[in-house]
């Protein structure tokens, strides 16, 4: 049979891995959560960056094409 002693010392590591184990996990699903935030925030900020591109394309496109096609300005704010 084990030594009592040993028994105890096996029996405190155990108990030691147990509660690591639980931290670990905890600290897993906080990061878990972090990432998904993150990365909500990331499809956010994209969907925020092809809007706004769009509308500077959109902007673009009404330019006149050179400064001739632009409209007939009155001489004096030529």
């Amino acid at each position: 049979m084990a030594d009592p002693k040993h028994l105890d010392q096996i029996t405190e590591r155990v108990e030691r891995l147990l509660l690591r184990h639980e931290e670990l996990q905890r600290t897993n699903s906080l990061l878990h959560e972090q990432v998904q935030v993150l990365q909500a925030e990331r499809d956010s900020l994209k969907s925020r960056l092809n809007a706004a591109r769009a509308r500077i394309d959109a902007l673009l496109d009404r330019l006149p094409a050179s400064a001739s096609d632009g409209p007939n300005l009155p001489k004096e704010l030529e």
